[in-house]
């Protein structure tokens, strides 16, 4: 599945629950690389809403589709 750039409710409501949890797993695991990057450069100074706006944007995107899978009722569980 190919995740736009810029998501919004029109996209997220195309999805099946299936795929939704897919999109939030991807953009989940992008968010997670990205801030523990993030953290490792600047140590105690992070700050999400003040990284990167790499790191802000890979938050904002799965963050949406986060919220979607709450709105949905859907459980969904990260790897560690």
């Amino acid at each position: 599945m190919k995740i736009p750039d810029h998501i919004n409710s029109r996209w997220l409501a195309t999805l099946v629950d299936d795929q939704l949890i897919t999109a939030e797993a991807e953009l989940h695991a992008v968010f997670r690389r990205r801030e523990t990057a993030e953290k490792s450069r600047a140590g105690a100074r992070y700050m999400l809403l003040n990284g990167p706006s790499d790191l802000v944007n890979a938050w904002q995107r799965w963050l949406l589709v986060s919220n979607e899978t709450r709105t949905r009722g859907l459980l969904v569980r990260h790897r560690a």
